[in-house]
């Protein structure tokens, strides 16, 4: 089928450096580039979206949500020292 369509600037661009590359058509690149936009658009699902149901963390009287990567990152260190002392015990 024939038909005119106007292209924007960028758009067509686009699609003359992926025919330039592909060594395609004009033509070809642009209906390739319709079809794939089309079969990505068809692979959306249209059901419900997902959501994460939130709950509290329940934690502990004293402890800052906001500070619990420095908790990981002071347990981290213990465990790596504690690695290391194996380490040198063994090559005594």
């Amino acid at each position: 089928m024939r038909t005119t369509v106007t292209l924007d600037p960028d758009v067509e661009r686009l699609v003359r450096e992926k025919a330039r590359s592909s060594r395609q058509s004009f033509k070809q690149a642009l209906n390739n580039a319709v079809r794939q936009g089309l079969r990505d658009e068809a692979a959306v699902p249209s059901g419900k979206p997902f959501r994460i149901n939130a709950r509290p963390m329940r934690l502990r009287p004293g402890v800052d949500p906001g500070r619990l990567a420095e908790v990981a990152d002071d347990l981290e260190i213990d465990a790596f020292l504690a690695a290391t002392e194996r380490l040198r015990g063994r090559s005594s």
